[in-house]
């Protein structure tokens, strides 16, 4: 697999795991002493980047920020797709070109 398949690859879990923290949420608006997750993104060193779950501090919920987050992670997911869409696209012509 490419790099850039695999860059693409890390994106689309990190969106993955951000639809899933802003769901969960949501899902739980309802809930008495909820408390939010949250996730945290960091770059890797070989290029892509990590997600992870983390609790927050607060109870309480937060619509608004849910429902921008499940937006955000949306965009994230589809622009990710399209980079590994490409990828893909690119090497099959060049492994047509070469054969």
């Amino acid at each position: 697999m490419s790099s850039l398949s695999a860059i693409a690859l890390t994106g689309l879990s990190a969106a993955q795991t951000a639809l899933q923290a802003s769901g969960h949420n949501i899902a739980n608006l309802g809930t008495d002493n909820f408390q939010r997750q949250g996730v945290a993104q960091s770059t890797q060193s070989g290029g892509g980047t990590t997600a992870r779950v983390f609790t927050a501090p607060e109870l309480g919920h937060n619509e608004v920020a849910d429902t921008v987050g499940l937006l955000e992670a949306r965009h994230a997911f589809a622009a990710n797709l399209a980079v590994f869409k490409t990828g893909d696209q690119m090497m099959g012509t060049l492994l047509h070109m070469v054969a």
